[in-house]
């Protein structure tokens, strides 16, 4: 019987160290690392060359060991995921690229528990395969496998196991052949670098200022990065079209002592217009002790570090209607004076001084307490659910650029920095657009797998812009601007992983646009809990700039998509403005589930400016105003209903909440129209609304209500508040 047991206890702990070897990287997979094919190294030559496809595109494979080893496992870029399958042959994994390509080369990156026999097979719809490379006497480790052949799909087929476990795979590359786009290059003209010692600094910056400061509906893009330094005297004032931004990893890296300010003397001081500006990742030390930032819509205030106060009004305390903060210190007070209302996220701020109509804070040190009331306005979260912050450009210690791509957080409170955790991209493997290049073009890179930089211009495309690959950066630079000609959608984001959209104005066409942006097809169901897909400073805009047209702003059909900051505008003013002249139904359409807003404006759709069909949906802090130019009360007459809400959450919806919500109108047209109420909503115990608010201006149009049938209405020409603390 001992011997028995001894022989029994042996068998167990062999089986327990195979089973462990499954489980963590091989010494020949680590070595193998060393020799992975990567676009920058330019190893693959000429011929066969240019970024791994397979990345992060869509896999499958006829079974899988586990929970933890999906067939997506095998193309995220990672040697510590894999996939494995069930110990039987035959067995398969099979990557879509998108789109059919010519491909000349595929790497296997091998667990232990190898294929002895496989194929290697290609396809152009998924059924019908040809081989393009066979074996029987696989060796395992990295095997790199010349193939021949255009295709859309690629997979191995396994037919015999090295061992008596499943096939395992730590990576699946895929190559294509000459041709090649590169990615990487210079910035274009646009984009102003400086440093410390640049000559006449103040005059570079006074001279985009004097082209932008009252170029409302101009062509001028401009992109200025500061590089990591101390920059002494400057009052770099910031106009139309203008992003300043450090190059440093972290603010701190980047000094100003001096101002990077907005004011609005080129329109009598009055800020409400001042829109389509940012300032990024750096620190600024007042020359005056406040730094002033009087800023609209579109206008994004992000990893700044005021050692100072920041003062959010004109000259003069003018109107002014903005606007965002989020990931930054302002060691002084906030002083908003004017501001009508205003969105503060995952920030520190020495005291805020006051509110007007709606004053947001999620995750905010230092912000007031809960207080809304008919006596004040302040909507106060000790956190943000989830949020993550913009990706950004920074200079390595080799002084290449890098793209940096902050994590994910939750419950998320004060700023990610210093030091925010994440991970870099380098240049080169970015597709760095210029204006004038073709939406064919693009596209061929982002199926390359490139991820894609657009530098500061407009771009005209006569197709949508299709990302198909899991977590692509797609970043704009300066305001780049898209413009779908001929109807078409401009950006399109298929149901995966973790895609960042980031720093891009979508102006639409003359052509009726269904959609200007969608995120995921209709019927979506993917869950991308762990890796959601961001849109952050993205603005769409129908008319001002000229006519445009489009049916629906921004739709998105996937799961767990987090939405920060946009501005979704039908435009009121500028050229190309009229009820039938810029026609745009919705603004947002959120039909997925467990999407979250923060920092939503969206404006003058004539219909639902937001319409809300998922579940499990949450916005923080929502700013709006109603079409002005709706000619009678027959234009916007919803069924029995007067008028379309602001903000509509369908009769279907089981659960949704939301904080700091504000709806004004100014029928300026026919200012006897009258809406029902500002805000639709179910009736049931999982919807729930906090602190709400609805106004007329100047008397033009009126609310009966706030929410359904809840809630003062507004009348005469006061521009109070009506509030609902809580709904139901």
């Amino acid at each position: 019987m001992p011997a028995d047991r001894r022989t029994i206890a042996a068998a167990v702990i062999t089986a327990l160290i195979a089973s462990l070897l499954l489980l963590v990287p091989s010494r020949a997979a680590h070595a193998a690392d060393t020799s992975r094919i990567h676009p920058a190294s330019g190893t693959d030559g000429p011929q066969c060359g240019g970024d791994n496809v397979a990345r992060g595109r869509t896999a499958t494979a006829s079974s899988i060991e586990n929970r933890g080893t999906p067939a997506s496992k095998a193309v995220d870029d990672s040697i510590t995921t894999r996939w494995s399958s069930a110990a039987s042959d035959p067995q398969w994994i099979q990557v879509d690229l998108g789109t059919t390509r010519d491909l000349c080369k595929v790497v296997l990156n091998w667990e232990t528990a190898y294929g002895k026999a496989y194929r290697i097979q290609l396809s152009t719809d998924g059924t019908k395969w040809t081989d393009a490379y066979s074996t029987t006497t696989g060796r395992g480790g990295t095997e790199s496998l010349d193939v021949s052949g255009s295709a859309r799909y690629v997979r191995m087929y396994g037919t015999a196991r090295a061992t008596k476990y499943g096939y395992s795979l730590w990576d699946f590359q895929v190559f294509t052949t000459a041709g090649t786009i590169p990615g990487g290059g210079d910035l274009g003209p646009n984009v102003v670098v400086l440093d410390p010692s640049t000559p006449n600094i103040q005059g570079q910056l006074d001279q985009i200022y004097a082209k932008q400061e009252s170029a409302q509906f101009g062509t001028g893009r401009y992109q200025v990065f500061f590089k990591p330094g101390t920059y002494n005297g400057l009052n770099d004032q910031v106009g139309f079209y203008t992003s300043v931004s450090g190059l440093g990893k972290n603010p701190d890296d980047v000094q100003i002592n001096g101002d990077i300010t907005v004011d609005a003397g080129w329109n009598k001081g009055n800020a409400t217009q001042n829109f389509w500006r940012s300032m990024e990742n750096l620190a600024i030390t007042p020359s005056h002790g406040d730094d002033r930032w009087a800023v609209a819509q579109a206008a994004p205030f992000r990893r700044v570090h005021i050692k100072g106060g920041l003062n959010l009004a004109p000259a003069g305390y003018g109107w002014a209607s903005g606007g965002y903060i989020a990931d930054s210190k302002i060691d002084g007070t906030v002083g908003p004076y004017s501001q009508q209302q205003w969105y503060t996220r995952d920030s520190s701020v020495g005291g805020w001084k006051n509110a007007v109509w709606n004053m947001v804070f999620s995750g905010v040190h230092g912000a007031p307490a809960q207080n809304f009331s008919d006596t004040s306005k302040y909507t106060t979260l000790a956190t943000t659910p989830e949020s993550r912050e913009k990706p950004y450009m920074y200079l390595d210690s080799g002084d290449n650029y890098q793209v940096f791509v902050p994590n994910l957080r939750t419950e998320a409170s004060g700023t990610s920095w210093p030091d925010t955790p994440g991970h870099s991209i380098p240049l080169t493997r970015f597709y760095v657009a210029k204006p004038g290049v073709s939406a064919e073009t693009i596209n061929a890179a982002l199926a390359q797998g490139l991820n894609l930089l657009f530098t500061p211009g407009i771009y005209h495309i006569d197709r949508p812009i299709n990302v198909t690959r899991a977590d692509t950066v797609v970043l704009g630079l300066g305001f780049a601007t898209i413009v779908p000609d001929g109807g078409v959608d401009a950006v399109k984001v298929a149901d995966v992983d973790g895609v960042r959209l980031a720093g891009l104005l979508i102006d639409a066409g003359t052509g009726d646009s269904e959609h200007l942006i969608q995120i995921g097809a209709p019927d979506s169901s993917a869950d991308h809990s762990g890796d959601p897909t961001t849109l952050q400073d993205v603005f769409t805009r129908i008319g001002g700039a000229g006519p445009g047209r489009a049916t629906t702003a921004l739709e998105v059909n996937s799961n767990d998509v987090i939405i920060d900051h946009t501005w979704l505008w039908r435009a009121d003013h500028g050229t190309g403005v009229g009820w039938d002249v810029n026609p745009a139904t919705y603004g947002l359409r959120v039909n997925g589930d467990n999407v979250l807003a923060t920092g939503l404006h969206s404006e003058h759709f004539k219909k639902y400016d937001v319409e809300w069909s998922g579940e499990n949906g949450k916005t923080i802090f929502f700013q709006n105003e109603k079409s002005y130019d709706a000619p009678d009360q027959a234009a916007i007459q919803n069924g029995s209903t007067r008028g379309f809400a602001a903000y509509k959450v369908d009769d279907t919806v089981k659960t949704h909440e939301a904080w700091g919500l504000g709806t004004y109108c100014y029928y300026n047209v026919d200012p006897s129209i009258v809406m029902d109420h500002g805000f639709e909503s179910p009736t049931t115990p999982g919807v729930k609304f906090h602190d709400l608010l609805v106004i007329s201006l100047s008397g033009k149009g009126q609310f009966e209500h706030v929410i359904n049938d809840t809630g003062p209405g507004t009348s005469g020409t006061s521009t109070k508040p009506s509030i609902v603390v809580s709904y139901p």
